[in-house]
């Protein structure tokens, strides 16, 4: 016999069996018991909630010879046939392949033929809103006035198809996405009657997986069993079979982000692409993360909608502590936006970096949120004794530390009455140093102004960004860049290492050396 998928073994034979839908069960059971049964029903909700399920059940019951508080018996005569698709009382139809007139005028010359068997012909008309405006219109006078006998189930995904004139000719019933604990005990009780070993925690990512659908978690379920077959299915071959990224990568991102790190958020997405991870699923549930972190830092009592282990909610306010909710905000606004474009993207990793960047440099943008972060980074700064320069300032390039005057004219900056032999000689020959550089290295120099610092060292002057992170946050390569210029000074030479915001500021607060030297070639001397 050939292998029956888990969604369509374990369908709901019976009310009780549905899970997730009390609302709309106890309805429908009340209905059957009190004989208040209509004529017309509207069923609609995501997809995988349960709605055909339940019209099928319902459809059962109603014609059962011997139906129970919970729904058909299943034993008898008009039972058998209906669950072996051999009734003509119960007809299916997929009005996604049937949505033309003469379809629906087949129905309504149907109706005039009362039931062989049982008390009531079921019309199950599935993802209605597929049907044509014409057919809408012949389904109208037969939905509104059919035979007694009669009972139209229509199921859609995309109510708001739908013509108001269905509507208000039937009774609606809304189905609800399928909470994750709902969904993780139903699968305990599947793989316990399969016999398979899993982890809890392993369901629990597959019912979040699932986004409220019964169906799709089965499904996955079934995946992952397949992928792991004779094994126990653990949490990390979930992980394994759905591309998704483990919790603690998150943990360990949000840390590279508020450091600004954007070499090592970089080389963290490297390891999830060469771990073969899905990357639209990675930037789902970033952003999952990200909301998670947002709930908490809005209230201490949120356990009921987070869903997770008191453990990991432990370790979310820690983290939650780290940073302001103003931040999370922005962070969430770049990666939904993010999740619209990877959808149909080519190149979805350059979109992803890209989105890392801005994280970490909010200079990068224009919002009003990436401005505050900009004034709280500054604000941060000072707290700590950082010395900020004002803009209407300029450096103390000769000591004197005297701003500006002029009323916001910047006069132009001074050559530095005495510079170092040592600096001079440095400076003299830096195009063949940078020339003579390696890539990295040698594009961020181009962009550097050599300039001297109070102390009468050399000073690099670089702007805010992925060169200045090269050289302030690994000091080896200051050393190789002090090692290359001890060639050309043939000494020793102290590089201090100054970090602006724009260049056009590192232009009007630093005196490049370069145009005060006389003999200075600015030509770049590349090595091949």
């Amino acid at each position: 016999m050939s292998y029956t998928a888990l969604y369509r073994k374990f369908r709901p034979d019976t009310f009780a069996d549905v899970k997730g839908q009390d609302h709309i069960v106890t309805t429908l059971k009340n209905q059957i018991r009190a004989g208040r049964v209509g004529h017309a029903y509207l069923f609609t909700g995501t997809r995988g909630t349960g709605k055909t399920s339940v019209a099928k059940i319902f459809a059962r019951t109603v014609n059962c010879e011997n139906p129970t508080e919970e729904g058909p018996c299943g034993q008898c005569r008009i039972c058998r046939a209906i669950a072996a698709g051999a009734s003509m009382n119960v007809i299916e139809i997929d009005a996604a392949s049937n949505n033309g007139v003469d379809n629906i005028r087949e129905i309504v010359d149907e109706v005039s033929y009362s039931p062989a068997e049982g008390k009531y012909k079921v019309y199950i008309i599935d993802e209605v809103h597929m049907l044509s405006p014409g057919a809408f219109n012949a389904l109208l006078k037969t939905l509104e006035e059919p035979p007694s006998y009669v009972i139209f189930i229509l199921a859609t995904t995309e109510v708001h198809k739908l013509p108001i004139t269905i509507l208000s000719r039937c009774q609606r019933y809304d189905f609800k996405r399928i909470t994750i604990d709902t969904i993780t005990a139903r699968m305990q009780q599947l793989t316990e009657a399969e016999q398979v070993q899993v982890e809890e925690k392993a369901l629990r990512y597959i019912a979040k997986a699932a986004d409220g659908s019964m169906r799709d978690a089965l499904s996955l379920l079934d995946q992952c069993i397949a992928f792991n077959l004779g094994d126990g299915l653990t949490y990390d071959k979930v992980l394994d079979v759905l591309g998704a990224v483990d919790t603690e990568v998150f943990s360990r991102l949000l840390r590279c982000v508020l450091e600004q790190n954007v070499l090592g958020c970089v080389q963290l997405l490297e390891e999830i692409v060469m771990q073969g991870r899905e990357l639209s699923q990675f930037v789902t549930d970033f952003t999952w993360y990200l909301r998670n972190l947002m709930l908490v830092q809005s209230s201490d009592n949120l356990e009921d909608v987070i869903d997770m282990s008191s453990d990991n909610l432990a370790r979310l306010k820690k983290e939650a502590a780290m940073v302001d909710l103003s931040r999370i905000i922005r962070y969430i606004r770049i990666f939904s936006e993010l999740s619209g474009q990877i959808r149909y993207a080519s190149q979805k990793r350059i979109l992803v970096e890209i989105a890392l960047i801005k994280l970490c440099r909010p200079s990068m943008e224009t919002t009003q949120d990436a401005l505050l972060e900009r004034i709280r980074d500054v604000e941060d700064k000072v707290e700590n004794g950082v010395t900020v320069v004002p803009a209407q300032y300029a450096p103390d390039q000769t000591g004197t530390g005297a701003p500006t005057t002029g009323g916001g004219v910047r006069p132009k900056l001074q050559l530095p009455q005495a510079i170092p032999d040592d600096v001079r000689e440095v400076v003299s020959h830096w195009a063949a140093i940078v020339g003579s550089a390696e890539n990295p290295m040698r594009i961020y120099l181009k962009e550097a102004i050599p300039s001297l610092g109070g102390d009468n060292h050399l000073m690099l002057v670089l702007q805010d960004g992925v060169a200045s992170d090269y050289f302030t946050q690994h000091p080896q390569n200051k050393e190789q860049l002090e090692n290359l210029i001890a060639g050309y000074a043939n000494k020793e030479i102290e590089i201090n290492i100054q970090v602006t915001g724009t260049r056009q500021e590192a232009e009007e607060n630093y005196f490049d050396l370069r145009q005060g030297i006389p003999g200075v070639n600015m030509e770049i001397e590349e090595e091949e």
